[in-house]
Protein backbone atom coordinates (compact mmCIF):
# COMPACT_ATOMS: atom_id res chain seq x y z
CA UNK A 1 0.00 0.00 0.00
CA UNK A 2 1.72 3.63 -1.01
CA UNK A 3 1.64 6.22 1.38
CA UNK A 4 -1.02 8.64 0.10
CA UNK A 5 -3.59 5.32 0.56
CA UNK A 6 -2.41 4.82 3.85
CA UNK A 7 -3.51 8.32 4.35
CA UNK A 8 -6.62 7.67 3.16
CA UNK A 9 -7.58 4.57 4.79
CA UNK A 10 -6.25 6.99 8.44
CA UNK A 11 -8.03 9.74 7.36
CA UNK A 12 -11.46 7.47 7.07
CA UNK A 13 -10.50 5.77 10.58
CA UNK A 14 -10.69 9.22 12.27
CA UNK A 15 -13.50 10.78 10.85
CA UNK A 16 -15.43 7.90 11.87
CA UNK A 17 -14.09 7.93 15.50
CA UNK A 18 -15.21 11.78 15.18
CA UNK A 19 -18.77 10.58 14.11
CA UNK A 20 -18.85 8.26 17.18
CA UNK A 21 -17.59 10.42 19.56
CA UNK A 22 -20.26 13.22 18.79
CA UNK A 23 -23.23 11.45 20.07
CA UNK A 24 -20.99 11.19 23.43
CA UNK A 25 -20.12 14.92 23.40
CA UNK A 26 -23.75 16.03 23.69
CA UNK A 27 -25.18 13.37 25.92
CA UNK A 28 -22.58 14.23 28.40
CA UNK A 29 -22.49 17.74 27.74
CA UNK A 30 -19.37 18.10 27.32
CA UNK A 31 -18.36 22.06 27.32
CA UNK A 32 -16.45 24.60 24.63
CA UNK A 33 -14.53 27.33 25.39
CA UNK A 34 -15.81 31.19 24.59
CA UNK A 35 -13.43 33.94 25.01
CA UNK A 36 -11.50 31.53 27.82
CA UNK A 37 -14.63 31.31 29.72
CA UNK A 38 -15.82 27.71 29.97
CA UNK A 39 -19.29 27.33 28.65
CA UNK A 40 -21.70 24.61 28.07
CA UNK A 41 -24.42 24.28 24.53
CA UNK A 42 -27.63 23.18 26.35
CA UNK A 43 -29.48 25.59 28.10
CA UNK A 44 -30.18 25.25 31.93
CA UNK A 45 -33.75 24.21 32.65
CA UNK A 46 -36.52 26.38 34.39
CA UNK A 47 -36.09 29.56 31.86
CA UNK A 48 -39.11 31.31 31.51
CA UNK A 49 -39.98 32.22 28.18
CA UNK A 50 -40.50 36.16 27.86
CA UNK A 51 -42.08 38.23 25.20
CA UNK A 52 -42.19 41.92 25.05
CA UNK A 53 -39.24 44.59 26.02
CA UNK A 54 -36.62 42.30 27.67
CA UNK A 55 -33.72 44.61 26.59
CA UNK A 56 -32.65 45.88 22.89
CA UNK A 57 -30.04 48.30 21.76
CA UNK A 58 -29.43 49.94 18.10
CA UNK A 59 -27.75 53.13 17.92
CA UNK A 60 -28.94 53.88 14.20
CA UNK A 61 -32.18 53.51 15.17
CA UNK A 62 -32.52 55.34 18.70
CA UNK A 63 -33.36 52.32 20.68
CA UNK A 64 -31.73 51.82 24.13
CA UNK A 65 -33.62 49.63 26.42
CA UNK A 66 -31.80 48.84 29.34
CA UNK A 67 -31.83 45.48 31.04
CA UNK A 68 -28.68 45.40 33.51
CA UNK A 69 -29.09 44.67 36.82
CA UNK A 70 -33.03 44.01 36.94
CA UNK A 71 -34.58 43.71 40.43
CA UNK A 72 -38.16 42.18 40.06
CA UNK A 73 -41.23 43.26 42.31
CA UNK A 74 -45.09 43.23 42.40
CA UNK A 75 -47.68 45.66 42.61
CA UNK A 76 -51.06 44.14 42.77
CA UNK A 77 -51.41 42.04 39.31
CA UNK A 78 -48.79 43.67 37.99
CA UNK A 79 -45.11 42.97 37.85
CA UNK A 80 -42.54 45.29 37.48
CA UNK A 81 -38.19 44.74 36.89
CA UNK A 82 -36.04 48.31 37.90
CA UNK A 83 -32.45 48.15 36.42
CA UNK A 84 -29.49 50.16 35.92
CA UNK A 85 -30.28 53.39 33.88
CA UNK A 86 -29.57 54.00 30.05
CA UNK A 87 -25.41 55.14 29.88
CA UNK A 88 -25.46 58.59 28.95
CA UNK A 89 -22.87 61.67 30.31
CA UNK A 90 -22.52 63.21 33.41
CA UNK A 91 -24.26 66.36 32.18
CA UNK A 92 -27.71 64.72 31.57
CA UNK A 93 -27.15 60.81 33.79
CA UNK A 94 -29.62 58.13 33.48
CA UNK A 95 -31.93 57.87 35.97
CA UNK A 96 -33.25 54.18 36.83
CA UNK A 97 -35.08 52.19 34.23
CA UNK A 98 -38.59 50.58 34.62
CA UNK A 99 -40.63 47.94 33.15
CA UNK A 100 -44.08 46.35 33.58
CA UNK A 101 -45.74 43.00 33.17
CA UNK A 102 -49.78 42.72 33.43
CA UNK A 103 -49.60 39.49 31.88
CA UNK A 104 -47.53 37.53 34.57
CA UNK A 105 -43.59 37.38 34.61
CA UNK A 106 -43.82 35.56 30.89
CA UNK A 107 -45.33 38.94 30.10
CA UNK A 108 -45.54 40.82 27.57
CA UNK A 109 -43.19 43.16 29.05
CA UNK A 110 -43.41 46.85 28.37
CA UNK A 111 -40.96 49.61 29.01
CA UNK A 112 -42.06 52.42 31.19
CA UNK A 113 -38.97 54.46 31.05
CA UNK A 114 -36.84 55.77 33.34
CA UNK A 115 -37.00 57.82 37.30
CA UNK A 116 -36.00 61.08 37.50
CA UNK A 117 -32.21 61.42 38.52
CA UNK A 118 -32.18 63.24 41.89
CA UNK A 119 -29.57 66.80 41.56
CA UNK A 120 -27.77 65.23 44.48
CA UNK A 121 -26.08 62.52 42.34
CA UNK A 122 -24.34 65.21 40.30
CA UNK A 123 -21.13 65.34 43.02
CA UNK A 124 -20.24 61.82 41.97
CA UNK A 125 -20.07 62.60 38.02
CA UNK A 126 -22.03 59.88 36.93
CA UNK A 127 -23.06 58.30 33.53
CA UNK A 128 -25.87 56.65 35.23
CA UNK A 129 -27.94 55.13 38.28
CA UNK A 130 -27.04 51.09 39.02
CA UNK A 131 -28.41 48.56 40.63
CA UNK A 132 -31.46 49.18 42.12
CA UNK A 133 -33.68 47.16 44.51
CA UNK A 134 -37.17 47.54 45.06
CA UNK A 135 -39.19 46.48 48.41
CA UNK A 136 -42.95 47.40 49.88
CA UNK A 137 -43.54 48.04 53.17
CA UNK A 138 -46.95 48.71 54.46
CA UNK A 139 -48.02 50.02 51.06
CA UNK A 140 -45.02 52.26 50.10
CA UNK A 141 -42.32 50.97 47.60
CA UNK A 142 -39.04 51.90 48.61
CA UNK A 143 -35.86 51.88 45.64
CA UNK A 144 -31.98 51.26 46.82
CA UNK A 145 -30.09 52.08 44.40
CA UNK A 146 -26.58 53.01 43.29
CA UNK A 147 -24.29 55.81 42.52
CA UNK A 148 -20.43 55.85 42.42
CA UNK A 149 -17.83 56.33 39.77
CA UNK A 150 -16.45 53.08 38.02
CA UNK A 151 -14.07 51.17 39.46
CA UNK A 152 -13.51 53.15 42.93
CA UNK A 153 -15.19 53.11 45.92
CA UNK A 154 -16.62 56.73 45.71
CA UNK A 155 -20.46 55.68 46.18
CA UNK A 156 -23.47 56.08 47.39
CA UNK A 157 -27.03 54.48 48.13
CA UNK A 158 -29.86 56.05 47.65
CA UNK A 159 -33.78 55.69 48.08
CA UNK A 160 -36.35 56.81 46.76
CA UNK A 161 -39.93 55.98 47.40
CA UNK A 162 -44.00 55.78 45.84
CA UNK A 163 -47.49 54.10 46.57
CA UNK A 164 -47.86 54.30 42.56
CA UNK A 165 -44.50 52.58 41.37
CA UNK A 166 -45.48 52.79 37.58
CA UNK A 167 -45.73 56.49 37.78
CA UNK A 168 -42.21 57.11 37.31
CA UNK A 169 -43.17 60.80 38.18
CA UNK A 170 -43.99 59.65 41.55
CA UNK A 171 -40.95 58.62 43.01
CA UNK A 172 -40.19 60.62 45.85
CA UNK A 173 -36.22 60.61 46.19
CA UNK A 174 -34.72 60.66 50.59
CA UNK A 175 -30.97 61.07 49.46
CA UNK A 176 -28.22 58.84 50.08
CA UNK A 177 -28.79 56.40 52.99
CA UNK A 178 -24.71 55.12 53.20
CA UNK A 179 -21.78 56.56 51.35
CA UNK A 180 -18.46 54.97 51.22
CA UNK A 181 -14.67 56.70 49.95
CA UNK A 182 -11.09 55.46 50.58
CA UNK A 183 -11.42 56.23 54.10
CA UNK A 184 -13.47 52.87 54.65
CA UNK A 185 -12.79 49.08 53.17
CA UNK A 186 -16.32 48.50 51.87
CA UNK A 187 -17.81 49.91 48.57
CA UNK A 188 -22.05 51.14 48.97
CA UNK A 189 -22.75 49.80 45.82
CA UNK A 190 -25.70 47.22 44.64
CA UNK A 191 -27.98 47.25 47.46
CA UNK A 192 -30.70 44.68 48.24
CA UNK A 193 -33.14 45.23 51.58
CA UNK A 194 -35.50 42.56 52.91
CA UNK A 195 -37.27 41.76 56.01
CA UNK A 196 -36.33 39.37 58.08
CA UNK A 197 -38.39 38.48 61.74
CA UNK A 198 -39.65 42.25 61.75
CA UNK A 199 -36.47 43.73 61.48
CA UNK A 200 -35.17 45.58 57.81
CA UNK A 201 -31.65 44.91 56.99
CA UNK A 202 -29.26 46.32 53.43
CA UNK A 203 -26.85 43.61 52.43
CA UNK A 204 -24.22 45.68 49.31
CA UNK A 205 -20.74 45.85 48.36
CA UNK A 206 -18.60 45.24 45.48
CA UNK A 207 -14.97 43.85 45.44
CA UNK A 208 -12.66 45.73 47.79
CA UNK A 209 -13.66 43.64 51.32
CA UNK A 210 -16.39 41.91 50.17
CA UNK A 211 -20.35 41.41 50.94
CA UNK A 212 -21.51 43.55 53.99
CA UNK A 213 -24.53 43.46 56.00
CA UNK A 214 -26.18 45.94 58.20
CA UNK A 215 -29.41 46.48 59.81
CA UNK A 216 -31.85 49.11 58.96
CA UNK A 217 -34.27 51.18 61.07
CA UNK A 218 -36.92 53.67 59.57
CA UNK A 219 -36.40 51.93 55.96
CA UNK A 220 -33.42 55.04 55.87
CA UNK A 221 -30.86 54.35 58.53
CA UNK A 222 -28.07 51.71 58.40
CA UNK A 223 -27.54 50.93 61.96
CA UNK A 224 -25.23 48.82 64.78
CA UNK A 225 -22.83 46.04 63.40
CA UNK A 226 -21.49 45.82 59.74
CA UNK A 227 -21.05 42.45 59.06
CA UNK A 228 -18.59 40.78 56.38
CA UNK A 229 -20.54 37.36 54.98
CA UNK A 230 -18.50 36.94 51.32
CA UNK A 231 -15.08 37.32 50.54
CA UNK A 232 -12.45 36.53 47.85
CA UNK A 233 -9.95 38.27 48.57
CA UNK A 234 -7.83 34.96 49.25
CA UNK A 235 -9.02 33.38 45.72
CA UNK A 236 -8.75 36.40 42.66
CA UNK A 237 -6.90 39.49 42.59
CA UNK A 238 -9.52 41.80 42.34
CA UNK A 239 -11.89 40.60 45.16
CA UNK A 240 -14.76 40.19 42.47
CA UNK A 241 -17.89 40.02 43.72
CA UNK A 242 -20.91 41.91 43.73
CA UNK A 243 -24.53 41.94 43.42
CA UNK A 244 -25.42 39.88 46.64
CA UNK A 245 -29.43 38.66 47.22
CA UNK A 246 -30.17 36.87 50.52
CA UNK A 247 -33.84 35.08 51.16
CA UNK A 248 -34.97 32.59 53.56
CA UNK A 249 -36.08 29.06 52.63
CA UNK A 250 -37.09 26.31 55.16
CA UNK A 251 -34.00 26.36 58.01
CA UNK A 252 -31.48 28.31 55.53
CA UNK A 253 -30.39 31.69 54.50
CA UNK A 254 -29.33 31.73 51.44
CA UNK A 255 -26.48 34.14 49.47
CA UNK A 256 -26.31 35.01 45.80
CA UNK A 257 -23.38 37.34 44.81
CA UNK A 258 -22.14 37.80 40.99
CA UNK A 259 -18.69 36.52 40.33
CA UNK A 260 -16.01 37.57 37.95
CA UNK A 261 -16.03 40.67 35.64
CA UNK A 262 -19.20 42.42 34.50
CA UNK A 263 -19.98 44.64 31.42
CA UNK A 264 -17.53 43.80 29.25
CA UNK A 265 -19.95 42.73 26.65
CA UNK A 266 -19.39 39.24 25.17
CA UNK A 267 -16.10 38.93 26.37
CA UNK A 268 -18.29 39.55 30.26
CA UNK A 269 -17.10 36.43 32.64
CA UNK A 270 -19.85 37.24 35.25
CA UNK A 271 -21.64 33.87 36.78
CA UNK A 272 -23.60 33.62 39.94
CA UNK A 273 -22.38 31.68 43.00
CA UNK A 274 -24.54 30.83 46.26
CA UNK A 275 -23.88 30.04 49.86
CA UNK A 276 -26.02 29.29 52.91
CA UNK A 277 -26.45 30.26 56.50
CA UNK A 278 -28.23 28.53 59.22
CA UNK A 279 -27.64 32.58 60.99
CA UNK A 280 -28.94 35.73 58.66
CA UNK A 281 -25.56 37.35 59.87
CA UNK A 282 -23.36 33.66 58.96
CA UNK A 283 -21.46 32.16 58.57
CA UNK A 284 -22.47 31.59 54.99
CA UNK A 285 -20.80 28.12 53.66
CA UNK A 286 -20.85 26.02 50.06
CA UNK A 287 -21.84 22.65 49.52
CA UNK A 288 -18.23 21.96 50.17
CA UNK A 289 -18.78 23.56 53.80
CA UNK A 290 -15.83 26.34 52.60
CA UNK A 291 -16.63 29.70 54.14
CA UNK A 292 -17.92 32.26 51.70
CA UNK A 293 -15.60 34.56 53.97
CA UNK A 294 -12.76 32.54 52.58
CA UNK A 295 -13.44 32.32 48.51
CA UNK A 296 -16.15 29.75 49.11
CA UNK A 297 -19.13 29.30 46.68
CA UNK A 298 -20.92 27.26 44.77
CA UNK A 299 -21.67 28.26 40.90
CA UNK A 300 -24.72 27.91 40.02
CA UNK A 301 -25.18 29.89 36.76
CA UNK A 302 -22.74 30.82 34.16
CA UNK A 303 -22.09 31.75 30.23
CA UNK A 304 -24.02 29.01 27.61
CA UNK A 305 -24.89 28.93 24.14
CA UNK A 306 -25.10 32.46 23.02
CA UNK A 307 -26.17 33.87 27.54
CA UNK A 308 -22.62 35.33 27.95
CA UNK A 309 -22.07 36.38 31.49
CA UNK A 310 -25.28 35.92 33.61
CA UNK A 311 -25.71 37.76 36.36
CA UNK A 312 -26.98 41.02 38.50
CA UNK A 313 -29.19 38.74 39.86
CA UNK A 314 -33.01 38.97 42.22
CA UNK A 315 -35.13 37.17 43.13
CA UNK A 316 -39.01 36.68 43.33
CA UNK A 317 -41.21 34.11 45.21
CA UNK A 318 -44.11 33.24 42.75
CA UNK A 319 -46.89 30.83 43.55
CA UNK A 320 -44.75 28.86 45.72
CA UNK A 321 -41.93 28.71 43.05
CA UNK A 322 -38.53 31.21 43.93
CA UNK A 323 -37.56 32.67 40.30
CA UNK A 324 -34.64 33.94 39.36
CA UNK A 325 -34.14 37.40 37.27
CA UNK A 326 -30.68 38.59 35.87
CA UNK A 327 -29.11 39.72 32.74
CA UNK A 328 -26.77 38.82 30.23
CA UNK A 329 -25.00 39.62 26.95
CA UNK A 330 -26.48 37.96 23.37
CA UNK A 331 -23.59 36.59 22.12
CA UNK A 332 -26.22 36.50 19.01
CA UNK A 333 -26.78 40.28 18.80
CA UNK A 334 -23.26 41.80 19.28
CA UNK A 335 -23.62 41.80 23.36
CA UNK A 336 -27.10 43.09 23.64
CA UNK A 337 -28.02 43.32 27.11
CA UNK A 338 -30.91 41.48 27.45
CA UNK A 339 -33.25 39.62 31.09
CA UNK A 340 -34.08 36.49 31.68
CA UNK A 341 -36.14 34.57 34.30
CA UNK A 342 -35.70 31.06 35.42
CA UNK A 343 -36.92 29.19 37.98
CA UNK A 344 -34.98 27.16 40.97
CA UNK A 345 -34.94 23.65 40.90
CA UNK A 346 -33.76 22.26 44.75
CA UNK A 347 -31.52 19.28 45.49
CA UNK A 348 -30.97 18.70 49.34
CA UNK A 349 -31.51 21.97 50.05
CA UNK A 350 -29.78 23.37 47.51
CA UNK A 351 -30.46 25.73 44.88
CA UNK A 352 -29.51 25.39 40.98
CA UNK A 353 -30.29 25.10 37.61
Amino acid sequence: MNVKSKRFKWGLIIVGLLILLVPFAIYFNWPFQTNGEETTNSEPEGAIELSGDIGDYNSEEGIDDPAHDPSIFKDGDTHYVVSTGIARDTDNPGGIFIRQSKGGLEGPWESVGEIPTPEWTEEYDVAHLWAPHVVENNGTFYMYYAVSIFGTNSSSIGVARTETPGDINSWEDLGAILTSDSSVDYNAIDPMVFEDKGKWWVVFGSHFSGIKLQALTDMTEPTGEIYTIANRRQTTDHNAIEGPTIFKEDDYYYLLTSWDSCCQGTDSTYKVAVGRSESLTGPYVDKDGTPLNEGGGEVILQSYSNHTGPGGQDIIKEDGDIVMVYHYYDANDDGVIRMQLREFQWEDGWPSF
